[in-house]
């Protein structure tokens, strides 16, 4: 027996009366998400605004990073100096995330206006309790808009001396030479006294003190000195090294070695290697570096036994 195929006028009626009721099981499920769950004054809160405002605050987050990106690479190309690089692009990834969430509450019918209440108890708050967050906010963005310290300079505050990594609208990131990595409120680049070895120049002139004995040729330990600093391939030619006699010490003449240095970084290694090279050459040129000395006279016990009793005397 054959089988009965249907015409394709049934077959479009069955595909329509299928649409038909996906449809309406979808648009029930909808006005069920759309149900309020609660109001806050004239607006309503229903769990399909909350996740609209959801994904609207996920999406100006991550699109923030890559917007942020972008405008970092075309300034790069543009050879745009690296700290009014990267604060530009933080102002422009916090702008877009600050769109985010205004959006995200307007979706959910929340006007800024109806949020005063709530922001006048939540300044009250932060006058308190949160007084650290808010000063450490507002010197992130004075951090940002002056920029005394950017990314990559060697700073120290306090008694925390390392390279800058990150600097953020609450805190910011240093990386010490021993790679520890230490969080240092915005605060303090504000209130304390911060040193800054990268912001003038992209270099730092070094000291190196070292004694030689009395009765030394003077200019042969100067030579010897400038000779060892321009042997290393870090130090800079221009300005030349120099050596100065610095002072007449108790036992030695005091030389200090001046040189700069373009490697800020690497300025502990820089010494080190620089020094090793002048005991080197110390030893090649018969260049004594004396001991402290200290004269000690011996008394003989008599002696001393005499003028104890003569100190009695006079005390007496």
């Amino acid at each position: 027996m054959a089988r009965r195929v249907p015409s394709p006028a049934i077959f479009h009626k069955m595909m329509a009366m299928e649409n038909s009721e996906l449809y309406q099981q979808l648009r029930q499920i909808w006005q069920m998400l759309n149900e309020p769950l609660f109001r806050i004054k004239e607006a309503e809160i229903s769990v399909a605004s909350v996740l609209i405002s959801i994904l609207l605050l996920v999406g100006a987050v991550f699109g923030s990073r890559l917007i942020s990106r972008i405008v970092v690479n075309q300034l790069s190309r543009r050879s745009v100096d690296s700290g009014v690089r990267d604060s530009i692009a933080k102002f422009v990834r916090y702008a877009l995330v600050v769109m985010g969430v205004l959006f995200a509450l307007d979706n959910m019918g929340i006007s800024i206006s109806s949020l005063a209440a709530v922001g006048a108890v939540l300044m009250v708050g932060i006058g308190f309790g949160l007084q650290n967050v808010t000063q450490n906010f507002i010197a992130g963005i004075i951090l940002l808009i002056e920029r005394p310290i950017k990314l990559g300079d060697i700073i120290q505050v306090g008694d925390t001396s390392g390279k800058v990594i990150d600097i953020r609208v609450r805190s910011s990131i240093i990386r010490t030479r021993d790679e520890v990595t230490i969080i240092v409120p915005n605060s303090k680049f504000i209130a304390e006294e911060v040193t800054n070895e990268s912001l003038a120049s992209g270099r730092i002139r070094q000291h190196i003190r070292v004694g030689v004995a009395y009765g030394s040729d003077v200019a042969l330990v100067k030579q010897v000195l400038i000779e060892a600093a321009l042997q290393h391939p870090e130090v800079v030619q221009d300005p030349l090294p120099n050596a100065l006699l610095k002072d007449f010490g108790e036992s030695a003449l005091v030389f200090d070695l001046r040189f700069w240095c373009r490697n800020i970084w690497r300025i502990e290694t820089i010494t080190s290697d620089i020094r090793t090279t002048i005991e080197a050459r110390f030893r090649e040129n018969k260049i004594l570096v004396p001991y402290p000395r200290i004269d000690v006279s011996l008394v003989k016990a008599e002696q001393f036994s005499q003028h104890e009793r003569r100190g009695r005397e006079l005390d007496q």
